[in-house]
């Protein structure tokens, strides 16, 4: 068995950046795509056909072709067909609103996983929690602002839906990581989409000129760059130290926002995406403090 690799807690964070801003940049290209003509679908099928070579070459480059073995190839399917409306709807929401609230949207996610641990894992949700999903949906009230126009309902419905199947595919995955790496389980999603989504260029697919493929090519190589950091990142460290990083993207959507197209978030974002922000991290603080005590406990009834 391969070395346990050693805790590095700021390394973990400068990765975890890096993978932050590789995939804001890449919701960036989806828009610029966007812009230009290009299918969600066939922006889908780039952003994944490209992962399957690059990930071969970097696992045969370190001669580890053989952590892509899998007994589980039928929850590898269901975790790509979940995965694959999931990726639409974040990609939609991105064509639909400015990237600050889009992203701001996706900071839902932890909020939809605490209730769906609740009706799947039949977990007991406290205090600190509940206390965090009033104010993460007070958050969302806030940027959202009912019965205002600023936002429409179709990019808000799409943006919370690609945060529900967020949090729903972060269950699936917990149960994947059980057996399988996550590089294998990066691999067999991009594996199982591609040919999928390959179907729909003959109907979706247009000519593109230099720049449109330029752009097309670098979202699908910040995609893979993004998902490689990503898990780096947890070699080094654990995800309650690292996810906090995540919250910078809001950062970064909103940078490309500014420059690229000429987009500024209201007042209402930067008051709720705080908020947002807030409950997400109570969350995963409080799920650290619960992993920490059952050690603790563990080793208390060892001793």
């Amino acid at each position: 068995m391969p070395a346990v690799p050693q805790q590095r807690p700021i390394l973990a964070l400068a990765i975890r950046i890096a993978a932050v801003v590789m995939l804001s940049t890449m919701i960036a290209m989806v828009k610029l795509v966007g812009e230009r003509g290009v299918h969600l679908l066939e922006t889908m099928f780039w952003r994944q056909f490209l992962t399957v070579p690059l990930l071969l070459a970097f696992l045969a480059m370190r001669g580890s072709l053989s952590r892509l073995r899998t007994t589980r190839v039928q929850h590898h399917f269901r975790r790509a067909m979940i995965g694959m409306t999931g990726m639409a709807m974040t990609f939609g929401a991105a064509l639909l609103l400015p990237l600050a609230e889009a992203q701001a949207l996706q900071f839902t996610a932890p909020l939809f996983a605490t209730i769906l641990s609740v009706f799947l894992l039949h977990e007991k949700v406290g205090a600190w929690r509940l206390s965090a999903l009033i104010l993460g949906f007070t958050g969302i009230l806030i940027i959202t602002q009912p019965g205002q126009v600023d936002i429409p309902l179709l990019g808000l419905a799409v943006g919370l839906g690609s945060a529900f199947a967020i949090a729903l595919l972060s269950i699936l995955v917990k149960d994947l990581n059980r057996s399988e790496e996550p590089l294998t389980i990066v691999f067999y999603f991009a594996a199982f989409t591609s040919p999928i989504l390959a179907l729909s260029l003959p109907f979706v697919s247009v000519a593109h000129d230099a720049t449109t493929w330029i752009l097309l090519m670098l979202m699908g190589l910040c995609g893979f760059a993004g998902q490689i950091l990503l898990t780096m990142s947890l070699r080094f460290g654990s995800v309650s130290s690292v996810i906090v990083m995540d919250y910078s993207g809001l950062v970064w959507s909103t940078l490309y926002g500014a420059l690229l197209f000429d987009q500024f978030p209201p007042a209402a974002t930067w008051i709720g995406a705080p908020l947002i922000i807030t409950a997400g991290l109570v969350i995963a603080w409080r799920e650290h403090s619960q992993v920490r005590a059952t050690i603790r406990a563990e080793t208390m009834l060892g001793r």
